[in-house]
């Protein structure tokens, strides 16, 4: 079955929406904007956040304490429905947990520009659901939309969990999960739908196993990396400066390191096969956009630059995870 170009290049641009909240969810990271709306899905209460505290109630804290505390709540009691008791008791005795922060309107609409981008990315995906529903009918369209479009629902709801329990460490990594999959997802659609994407390359046995090992190495990397970001938050807001860092990172940040090692020597492998032999610009693209991803990860672990080398970080191994999720859909095994 055809595709309308408009549809392919609709289902692109749900794509690069999707990428841009990833990217925004990254900025609002670096700025420490995530509390920069303590309620959800509203900021401050409003559609559209005050520019300056006189704008607020005088106790606009304690009222969006208890509205935070009584959402907390609730998320506890799912969380011990569903047999894990033990990690909802962490959260109700974390000090943290209901530390309000005082209004800062940078913070305030960082956080609030990414939400909107996630509305909007939501609504790309809803409409293509639609637009599936009135012109194509395709059962494994139609499900693939559903479960995205069931998906973002779920991402926009964690995302108000995120704020409710004043970002959880372990709530930001099931939220860039969520987002990744998603991403996935929307790849693998227009892998479906597209003339030029979905022609199968035929490559050698060797090539796609280290293709989809790297692939499946690079996917669990990007956990690590927010893991070992929250480990490093940690030690910062205790004081301990980049040279003490090493002494107090857990394994993860080794894994980490190691594991993008390998990664590096795997796609240099691949990268020189490729211009020795088959020239596949996938494979070339893929060694270009690592390599600028350790670049940026080397600057993050031993230089103390800017926040937006983290952005930049994440920016380009997402791009990479879409390029090798792509060849992962794409590749197809030689026998001989």
């Amino acid at each position: 079955m055809e595709y309308s170009r408009r549809f392919l290049r609709f289902q692109w641009i749900t794509l690069i929406g999707l990428f841009l909240v990833i990217c925004a969810g990254s900025f609002v990271r670096i700025t420490g904007s995530g509390m920069g709306c303590p309620d959800w899905p509203k900021c401050f209460g409003q559609w559209i956040p005050p520019t300056a505290e006189e704008q607020l109630p005088a106790n606009y804290l304690s009222i969006f304490q208890e509205k935070r505390a009584k959402k907390a709540v609730k998320f506890c009691k799912f969380l011990t429905s569903i047999g894990m008791k033990e990690t909802a008791e962490k959260i109700k005795a974390d000090p943290t947990l209901l530390k309000e922060e005082p209004f800062n309107a940078a913070r305030t609409y960082t956080e609030y520009i990414n939400r909107l981008l996630g509305f909007l990315a939501g609504n790309l995906m809803l409409a293509g659901f639609f637009w599936s529903v009135l012109f194509y009918r395709k059962r494994w369209l139609l499900t693939l939309s559903a479960i995205n479009l069931v998906l973002i629902a779920v991402e926009a709801w964690f995302g108000s969990i995120v704020v409710a329990t004043n970002l959880v460490p372990w709530t930001i990594t099931v939220h860039l999960f969520l987002a990744l999959v998603i991403l996935l997802i929307q790849m693998y659609l227009i892998y479906r739908i597209s003339p030029k994407h979905g022609t199968k390359i035929p490559v050698n046995q060797l090539t796609f196993y280290i293709w989809w090992s790297v692939f499946v190495i690079t996917f669990y990397q990007m956990f690590l990396g927010t893991q070992v970001r929250e480990y490093i938050d940690a030690l910062t807001k205790q004081g301990m400066g980049r040279e003490a860092w090493s002494d107090y990172l857990g394994i993860e940040f080794f894994i980490h390191r190691s594991f993008s090692w390998l990664v590096l020597i795997l796609l240099v492998y691949l990268g020189w096969k490729n211009e020795k032999e088959g020239k596949i610009p996938m494979i070339r693209w893929a060694f270009i956009i690592l390599s600028i991803e350790l670049i940026a990860g080397v600057l993050l672990a031993y230089f103390d630059l800017p926040g937006l080398v983290q952005t930049a970080h994440l920016v380009f191994a997402t791009i990479l995870l879409g390029i090798l999720g792509m060849g992962a859909y794409r590749f197809k095994k030689q026998l001989t």
